[in-house]
């Protein structure tokens, strides 16, 4: 699925902006999971892909390429699919050919966990169950799947500010790791966690530089709401500033009723989330990025400025 973010009402923390600073963003997909990144509908290479869907990772670093403002990621990459230093390797490979301007969206990797059905605001079966059977990958409980993330947390920052290190973690083990070239932006890109779960939450206010879940019709705004606070509790308890942590959720936008995702996001701002990415189902309509402009933002900027 491919969205833009409008960045509403401000940008990314102080001191994590890549050389695009007033630029727009490209956030390609909502989950990775096997079946990976369908392709981006508001920008592509100059061949685009065939139907069906193209590696998330790979169209990143096509898209950074060809491009000179957007700040670029997945929304979100499971930890699952890869080992924490190959991940480590391949967004710091982004951020170089980037020149700065990748986002590390990361998740425990829903799909890859043992959930009950409707999991997520998600109708019926876990969908990513065959998915992952098709690629070989096993699932795993939820509370292994959010230590997992913790230890690939760990393991990225050694590689972005680290010369060589050794790891030994509950899960993973590395020795004599070494990463070069180091990510362009220092000491590393930001770091985007999405979820919505209590323990997961806490790993946002231990590491995270932006939290994401997604919004209505996933979860209404009063859910979205209540999880901000139990972050703000989580921030309280360790002694950091909330306000560090920018607030991000992903709407699902009505072609057929703009007012009434005008209201939602609207509503979303208010309840204190600072950073909206406008989910676009596909097909997309002709000339969607414009409409979305005149007819979502430019009015909800224009009352909550």
């Amino acid at each position: 699925m491919g969205a833009v973010s409008p960045n509403v009402p401000g940008p990314l923390p102080s001191g994590q902006q890549g050389p695009d600073q007033g630029g727009g963003r490209l956030v390609v997909q909502r989950h990775e999971e096997p079946a990976l990144s369908r392709q981006p509908r508001l920008l592509g290479p100059p061949h685009p892909l065939p139907p069906g869907t193209g590696l998330g990772w790979t169209l990143l670093a096509a898209l950074a390429a060809q491009t000179a403002r957007l700040r670029l990621g997945l929304l979100v990459t499971s930890n699952r699919i890869r080992p924490p230093a190959l991940l480590g390797k391949t967004a710091s490979t982004v951020d170089v050919v980037s020149g700065g301007r990748l986002v590390l969206g990361l998740g425990v990797g829903v799909g890859g966990t043992h959930q009950p059905p409707g999991a997520g605001g998600i109708q019926g079966e876990n969908p990513a169950v065959a998915e992952y059977a098709a690629y070989g990958l096993t699932l795993v409980p939820p509370a292994e799947g959010i230590a997992r993330l913790a230890e690939t947390v760990r393991i990225l920052k050694l590689m972005w500010t680290r010369d060589v290190f050794d790891f030994e973690g509950e899960y993973y083990r590395l020795t004599g790791t070494r990463n070069e070239p180091k990510p362009v932006q220092r000491p590393g890109p930001p770091l985007l966690i999405g979820g919505w779960g209590t323990r997961l939450l806490r790993l946002v206010a231990e590491h995270a530089d932006v939290w994401n879940v997604p919004g209505p019709p996933h979860h209404t705004v009063e859910f979205v709401a209540e999880r901000s606070r139990v972050l703000d509790a989580h921030c309280a308890d360790l002694g950091r500033d909330p306000a560090q942590i920018a607030r991000s959720v992903q709407v699902l936008v009505s072609y057929d009723d703009p007012a009434t995702t005008r209201a939602t996001v609207t509503a979303l701002i208010r309840a204190g989330m600072n950073h909206i990415v406008l989910s676009l189902p596909r097909p997309c309509p002709q000339g969607v990025a414009r409409r979305l402009a005149e007819e979502v933002i430019a009015p909800v900027r224009a009352v909550t400025a």
